[in-house]
């Protein structure tokens, strides 16, 4: 991996994270809504990644489909309206383990098969997700993580149906330019509980523009740099770095049950991403290994 690959990548890492930064600091100190931080972030979003998109070709983008779109509205709604009441490294554990998760179970589906190894990892995975929903003091609100869990999973759909693209950013352009308005009609929807204030305004056009917009650029640019498996690896590093940055920036509490969720989790999640099964002997023939599960690497909250 070369200096620029490694720089991208780190640059990437810290715009994912600061999105749930900004997305928590944004509903926990400010007044703005849940619906009107979303609507402002993929406007944002839209009109920044459309503007990269034709600086690069001088045209409007036309990429995208409707069912991304519908995926894209789905995981951004979830994520604001679970993060009026989860801290910024539950809910990006919780985002990022299903999303992981929801990509490997899609894989199961579509026919491939865990070894044992990548079965015992995810077993771990999900009795780390177990653990940090159990009840106790500390454990995040039901409704809140459920939500937070359905944004990953729509986000895990969202990266299926980007696999492939001949133009990762044109798409996700034309997905954003999609799901905007209608994220703007659910605001409207919800005018008897719009609030605005300019500091809720100002974290919501960052996050968009920002964390959201130029952060993908950079991952794109990245990402002709690194191999499927360190793409879906590194991503991995994103809920330990919300975490951090939550209990330094936020002073959010980093708990022992959050601690060892995260350690249950994505260790879980990194053993089914390199677990191999071990070579068996010699029969005459070579055996190939089974095909494990590999997150896409376009996977971008």
């Amino acid at each position: 991996m070369t200096v620029r690959t490694l720089s991208l990548t780190l640059l990437a890492m810290l715009a994912f994270a600061g999105n749930s930064l900004l997305c928590r600091l944004a509903l926990r100190d400010t007044a703005i809504d849940p619906a009107s931080f979303t609507a402002m972030r993929l406007v944002a979003g839209a009109i920044t990644l459309w503007l990269l998109v034709w600086l690069r070709q001088r045209e409007a983008s036309r990429g995208g489909d409707w069912a991304g779109a519908g995926a894209l509205l789905l995981y951004a709604v979830a994520f604001s309206f679970a993060y009026v009441d989860l801290a910024a490294g539950t809910g990006a554990l919780l985002l990022f383990g299903a999303v992981q998760l929801s990509m490997i179970a899609w894989g199961l589906l579509c026919g491939e098969r865990l070894h044992r190894w990548q079965t015992l990892g995810l077993l771990v995975a999900v009795a780390g997700l177990l653990v940090l929903l159990l009840p106790g003091a500390s454990a995040p609100g039901l409704e809140a993580a459920l939500l937070m869990l359905l944004a990953g999973v729509a986000w895990g759909a969202y990266s299926l149906r980007g696999k492939g693209a001949a133009d990762p950013l044109a798409a996700t352009a034309g997905n954003f330019i999609r799901a905007a308005p209608f994220a703007v009609l659910l605001a409207l929807a919800l005018l008897g509980q719009r609030e605005w204030d300019g500091p809720g305004l100002v974290y919501a056009l960052l996050s968009g523009a920002l964390t959201s917009g130029i952060g993908y650029a950079i991952w794109y640019s990245a990402l002709p740099g690194l191999a499927a498996m360190q793409a879906a690896s590194v991503q991995l590093s994103v809920p330990l770095l919300t975490a951090l940055a939550g209990a330094l920036l936020l002073a959010e509490p980093l708990t022992l049950r959050l601690l060892a969720a995260c350690v249950a989790i994505l260790g879980g999640i990194a053993l089914v991403l390199f677990a191999r099964p071990a070579s068996p002997r010699p029969l005459g023939r070579s055996i190939d290994p089974p095909r494990s599960s590999v997150v896409s690497h376009e996977e971008r909250p």
